[in-house]
């Protein structure tokens, strides 16, 4: 017989916790919460910045478009007028 209880044997008393474990539950669901939160914040902005860039290649594309318009178009057709109206 062992010196801690009648029927245990020795070796169950060697792997049992001297102290009652802690519980963590709350704080480690704060810190999960608190990076989903953050993590949230980052897609949010991350869509921002993307609908930002989105919305300034648009407009560089736009402009780039009647630039090329105005250039190889529009210039070529009031050259030519300019010269028709010149001839006799």
């Amino acid at each position: 017989m062992s010196e801690h209880g009648a029927d245990t044997p020795e070796q169950v008393f060697k792997f049992a916790p001297t102290e009652r474990p802690r519980t963590y539950g709350p704080v480690v669901e704060e810190a999960g919460e608190a990076i989903i939160a953050k993590i949230q914040k980052a897609a949010e902005l991350s869509n921002e910045n993307c609908d930002r860039a989105m919305r300034l290649a648009h407009k560089l594309s736009l402009e780039t478009i009647q630039k090329e318009i105005e250039e190889k178009l529009i210039a070529p057709r009031s050259a030519s007028s300019a010269e028709q109206t010149l001839l006799p």
